[in-house]
């Protein structure tokens, strides 16, 4: 018989807010050498924004690969905000929990073949995929191990961090979803 404990230790007060400004800093660092020079020109173009309904016909013309990566981080974003709200553990969560890793493969990978903004190289932004793409099997692990509490955390961070981060991303200036309804 072990003379360990057999409950995990509390959590430290104040380690989640710690972990989020530690990982908001990165993400600012990260912003900041992606963007280089390109914050005038970011600024005027937001200074210029004349807000409307998403043009449609621009959505259209988007290459298949921008489509699908919209489309899949939309519908994500949507069934996470669901699940976030739902009780955990249930078949429910479960099978939702499936369809959303899946989306967020899928949002993931395509950001590999989306290069345009660094003229067709990745781009200091495609550090969050491969974040993403590492820590995703590692939080379905987590669940299948009955780790919990790791599980939860990796989801919500990617969940938070990883769509409210990139929504932010995805609406600076010049880029499509600016375009789409502000452009």
């Amino acid at each position: 018989m072990s003379l360990a404990s057999q409950t995990p230790p509390a959590p430290a007060r104040g380690g989640f807010l710690k972990g989020f400004a530690l990982s908001m800093g990165v993400v600012a660092l990260i912003l900041a050498a992606a963007m280089g020079g390109a914050l005038d020109d970011i600024a005027g173009a937001a200074a210029q924004a004349r807000p409307h309904a998403p043009d449609l016909a621009r959505l259209t013309q988007l290459p298949p690969v921008i489509q699908i990566h919209l489309y899949t981080a939309l519908a994500a974003l949507a069934l996470g905000g669901v699940l976030m709200a739902v009780r955990k553990g249930r078949a429910f969560h479960r099978v939702a929990g499936w369809v959303w890793v899946a989306l967020v493969s899928v949002t993931a990978g395509s950001t590999l073949f989306i290069t345009s903004l660094n003229h067709g190289s990745w781009s200091f932004i495609h550090l969050f995929t491969g974040w993403t793409l590492i820590i995703l099997p590692l939080a379905v692990l987590w669940a299948r191990r009955r780790e919990v509490a790791r599980h939860r955390r990796a989801m919500m961070g990617l969940f938070y961090g990883g769509f409210a981060i990139n929504l932010i991303i995805a609406f600076i200036p010049g880029r499509t979803m600016w375009s789409l309804f502000f452009g």
